[in-house]
């Protein structure tokens, strides 16, 4: 994990192998701020979503147990969503490096489209 110090704010940026664990423990709330576009033809199972255009940091869920991880697809969105919540004073929260495309190439699963079908499909 990297940190930042922003003000009197720390960001983090996980790792995809930190994420996945922290995940998969139900530790953390992870928020993908993709397009719905994006998210609808494949995400990680159980993300949240909170697209970019519409994100407002006042409205994450709370904070006070599990801290809050967002991913786009390279890190770069997720990475500016992360900083514009740290200045709207939310403190407990971190982003994803890589993105989902670091996600994919690091094999972890997630919910794509069977090209045939137009149906979700596990990924492995």
């Amino acid at each position: 994990m990297k940190t930042e110090t922003i003000g009197d704010k720390t960001l983090e940026t996980w790792t995809v192998d930190e994420v996945a664990q922290a995940f998969a423990a139900n530790e953390i709330v992870l928020i993908d701020v993709r397009t719905p576009q994006e998210y609808m033809f494949e995400h990680i199972e159980g993300a949240l979503l909170m697209p970019m255009a519409f994100f407002r940091p006042e409205k994450l869920p709370g904070q006070g147990e599990k801290r809050i991880v967002l991913h786009c697809g390279s890190g770069v969105r997720s990475d500016k969503m992360a900083r514009m919540a740290i200045e709207a004073g939310i403190g407990n929260l971190a982003h994803m490096e890589g993105g989902f495309g670091a996600w994919k190439a690091a094999k972890k699963p997630y919910i794509g489209t069977d090209m045939g079908s137009g149906a979700p499909k596990k990924v492995d």
